[in-house]
């Protein structure tokens, strides 16, 4: 089976896929400057409705800095989603070396305001990896 630069992960009922894109149109490698575009996929696939309150990020580059995102929603939104409904976004990641890896956790909360933490695996920021679908989904 050959590795893939995408990771996805369920944990307690929400799968997440992510997996990112170089951007070499907002890239300078001149200037130690590498955009790569990531897009994250959740859905529920639990029986429970779950709403995003927060999202962790753990961003490494080749050098083995590493640089920890924590912050509300995704992209100003705070997703809600009952059995079976997904939703997508795009954001952007900038490094300083040529590739890099991306992983972290959400915090979502149950109905009943219970909060739970859901892995978003590892995937790779590498310029060989393969186009994204970078439209956002309905």
């Amino acid at each position: 089976m050959a590795k893939t630069s995408h990771s996805e992960i369920v944990t307690d009922g929400i799968r997440i896929h992510a997996a990112a894109q170089y951007l070499p149109q907002e890239s300078d490698p001149g200037s130690s400057r590498f955009v790569f575009a990531y897009k994250v996929t959740m859905t529920n696939v639990g029986d429970q409705r779950a709403r995003l309150l927060a999202r962790h990020w753990i961003v490494l580059d080749s050098q083995g800095r590493r640089e920890d995102v924590r912050g509300p929603g995704v992209v100003g939104e705070y997703p809600s989603l009952a059995n079976g409904e997904n939703y997508s976004y795009i954001s952007y990641c900038p490094l300083k070396t040529s590739w890099g890896t991306m992983e972290g956790s959400y915090t979502f909360e149950r109905e009943d305001g219970s909060p739970f933490q859901v892995s978003i695996g590892r995937f790779f920021l590498v310029p060989s990896a393969p186009p994204l679908s970078l439209e956002q989904q309905a």
